[in-house]
Parts: C-alpha cells; sequence; structure tokens
C-alpha cells in the first residue's frame, strides 16, 4: 500500500575504498573487490599494524566549494560534502528546485581528531630546555594556529557544510553516537519528513578511523595482525578472524515523501520502512546483544515484516571474536537463518560512516534484485550461526532488507529498507 507520506530514496552517493560514487562502488561489491590496502596517508612504518580501507583515489578539490572551505575541513568532512553532492546527482535534484525551508540535513559523524602538522609549529616553540613553556604555548597558538582551526574538528559541521552548499535551510542535525551515528541519522531525516516537517533530506554519514592520533588513541588491540595479505585480514563470522580492520568512508542519501519524489517525476531507488533502535547497559553488565535483537524486532514489527519476509540482514560484521558472536546470536534468535552480508569485510570499519556504506550497498542491491557477497568467509563457525553470503551475489531474496549497526557499549540501530515497487 502506497502513500503521499512514503519516505522514499531517490539518491545515493558513496565515497569509499572499494569505488567513488554508486556505479564504481557497486561493480566493486558484486566482483568481491577490496579496499583493503597498506596506509598511505602518512608515514605508518612505525605502527604494527599499517593497512587498512583507504580510500585510494579521493580528491577533495573536485567537490568541494568554494575551495578555501578546505582549509576548514578534516578528511571526514571532505568526505561527507563529496557523498552529499554524489548524492544530489545521483537525484537529478536541481540547485534552487527544493524550497530550502522545507529541505534537511542529517548526518552521523565521529569524534575528529585534530591534525598533527596544525600544532606541531606552536608545540615546538613551547618545548624549551625539556619543559613546556605554557607562556609561550598561549602565544604561539594566536600566531602559528589558524583562527578557524577548531572548525576542522567539530562533528557538526559536515552537516553544517552540505546545509550551506545546497541552500537546506530545514530541520539540521548531527548525531555522534559511534557505530550506529549514520543509521541514526537516517532514521532521523525520514522522522522528519514523516513529521510533515521537510519535503527533502540529506541522510548520512561520514567516518575516518586511520587518523594517526585516532590509531594510537584506540590501539591496536582490536585489530586484525595477520601478517599475511592484507586483503584477506577482514572476516566477519569466520572462525579465522582475529580483528577488525580500520577504514574510511561516507555516504550520502537524498530521501523525499513520494508525493514530493513523483511531483518531481523523480526515479526511485528505494524505500525507508522503518527504523529503530535500542540501548543495554554494556559498560556496567557486559555487552549481549540485547539491545541489537530487541533493535531487530522493533524495526521489523514496524515495517510490517516477519522474519521470512526480510531478503537479508546487511550486518555489523565488525570482524572482532565477541562482537561478531553476539550479533551473529541476535540476528539468528531474531531473524532465523536470514541470508547475512558484511561489507566491512571489503571497506574495513569505517566509523560513524559504515552504517550508512553498509546501507548503500543494500539499496543498491534490491535494486538488482541481488545480495551482495562477504569477503574472506571461508570458516563457518559454530559460536556464529548466521547464514553469510558469500562467493557470489545471492539472487531470488525478498526485496527488503535490514541494515544493523551494534556499539560495544550498547547502543543498536535498524533500519528496514525496500526496493521501490510501480504502482
Amino acid at each position: 500500500m502506497q502513500s503521499p507520506r512514503d519516505i522514499v530514496i531517490t539518491g545515493v552517493g558513496v565515497v569509499s575504498p572499494i569505488g567513488i560514487g554508486v556505479d564504481p562502488f557497486w561493480a566493486a561489491l558484486a566482483a568481491g573487490a577490496s579496499g583493503i590496502r597498506p596506509i598511505s596517508l602518512f608515514d605508518a612504518s612505525s605502527l604494527k599494524v599499517r593497512f587498512g580501507g583507504q580510500i585510494a583515489d579521493f580528491e577533495p578539490k573536485l567537490f568541494v566549494r568554494p575551495r578555501k572551505s578546505l582549509k576548514v575541513m578534516s578528511r571526514e568532512i571532505q568526505l561527507g560534502f563529496a557523498a552529499a553532492d554524489l548524492a544530489i546527482a545521483d537525484a537529478l535534484l536541481p540547485a534552487g528546485s527544493v524550497t530550502p525551508e522545507r529541505f534537511g540535513v542529517s548526518f552521523g559523524g565521529d569524534m575528529i581528531y585534530a591534525d598533527l602538522e596544525d600544532l606541531e609549529t606552536a608545540y615546538r616553540r613551547a618545548a624549551v630546555g625539556g619543559g613546556f613553556d605554557f607562556p609561550r604555548w598561549a602565544e604561539a597558538i594566536h600566531e602559528e594556529v589558524h583562527p578557524l582551526w577548531l572548525l576542522k574538528h567539530l562533528p557538526n559541521m559536515t552537516a553544517s557544510h552540505v546545509a550551506i552548499a545546497h541552500d537546506a535551510r530545514g530541520p539540521n542535525n548531527s548525531i555522534v553516537l559511534g557505530d550506529v551515528s549514520s543509521l541514526l541519522a537516517v532514521a532521523e531525516a525520514a522522522s522528519m519528513i514523516e513529521r510533515g516537517w521537510a519535503d527533502v533530506m540529506l541522510a548520512g554519514g561520514t567516518g575516518c578511523r586511520l587518523h594517526p592520533t585516532a590509531l594510537v588513541a584506540r590501539g591496536d588491540a582490536l585489530l586484525s595482525h595477520r601478517p599475511d595479505d592484507c586483503r584477506r585480514a577482514a572476516r566477519p563470522f569466520d572462525r579465522e578472524r582475529d580483528g577488525m580492520v580500520n577504514g574510511e568512508g561516507a555516504a550520502v542519501f537524498v530521501l523525499e515523501s513520494r508525493a514530493h519524489a513523483e511531483h518531481r517525476g523523480a526515479r526511485i531507488r528505494g524505500r525507508i520502512l522503518a527504523a529503530a533502535s535500542r540501548c543495554e547497559p554494556a559498560l556496567r553488565r557486559g555487552l549481549t546483544g540485547r539491545s541489537l535483537a530487541q533493535a531487530i524486532t522493533s524495526a521489523c514489527r514496524a515495517a510490517g515484516l516477519a522474519a521470512a519476509d526480510v531478503g537479508h540482514v546487511n550486518a555489523h560484521g565488525v570482524g572482532t571474536i565477541d562482537m561478531d558472536r553476539i550479533e551473529a546470536q541476535a540476528i539468528r534468535a531474531a531473524l532465523g537463518d536470514v541470508p547475512v552480508t558484511a561489507p566491512k569485510s571489503g571497506c574495513g570499519h569505517m566509523g560513524a560512516g559504515g552504517g550508512a556504506v553498509e546501507l548503500a550497498a543494500s539499496v543498491l542491491g534490491l535494486e538488482r534484485g541481488l545480495v551482495p557477497p562477504t569477503l574472506n568467509y571461508e570458516h563457518p563457525d559454530p559460536d556464529c550461526p548466521v547464514n553469510v553470503v558469500h562467493g557470489q551475489p545471492l539472487a531470488g531474496r525478498p526485496s527488503t532488507a535490514l541494515a544493523i549497526n551494534l556499539c560495544s557499549t550498547g547502543q543498536a540501530a535498524a533500519v528496514a529498507i525496500a526496493a521501490h515497487q510501480e504502482p
């Protein structure tokens, strides 16, 4: 049953380690290509883990305008801005075609770490005789650091830059809640349209876990240390997995009410059916996966989907021993033997950008009647009782999907989508 208030997806923009733009991204997904490679963004030779899902050919000058804005954009912001540009182009949404007050932005983001080179000169001036001279530091900061330096590191700046560039004066929100951020941003955007507060929303997320400060701050205890081919290091749900692989990426969706999309003759790529989020006290009691199972069940109920109606689950699939086990058992308990795919196997863990990039994989897959495969799944793990799609894309499934993300701190999010159906 279709309604003018249905939330439809009319544009998708992706900037990922396996491709920039929907066509290269999907081609790489379907072919089982990997974007895991040696890190070249900086000198990583002193790190124990020197590989990740790095975007090899991203050129921000092709997307960011005005060019001077690059001075106040971290890499995460650049990736998110580019993904929004690609999404609008994909939606064939001409500038000025949406009433500005009815056009909004909802973005998921992470903590953005400071670039070392921005502070290096000031720090060296204050390091005197083996000590640290704070008065010199105060003086050096004023003279050496760009006065708008802080703007590079505020998580809400992606949504701000995107809104300014596209004259989106409607609802604007930034969600910073770790790995679930971008799915929550999509849910928030859909809610804005459902409530009648906007006709069009740009929704997505961006993240870069390959920043040198982030890598040092987080440490490598949970990372894969495989000494062989790094492309085989990310192994969600596989018995031989030994940890996650960091990555970077962003994706943005143009969401519209069905009435608005049909009025302008837009191509519809898919539909948002429902979303749900839950939380459990993992920091006190340890993660059980109960919040994820509840989010899955609640999203399916809101979407009117029985377990047999779910075509596939796009899993968090981070590749650590415990998280994969907990997630797999929650999926099994809620949905039984549903096919599961895990795009982090080819892109790495993109932080707040991961949920959006992974959701994009399912949107594009549903258009083609295919579930993209998981890389490096070779040894089924009895502790991960899920039906992992691997080897080649899976056809013949119902045209619905559930994208999920889970934080070690207990937050879980689920977004149910479906392929477009002609009236």
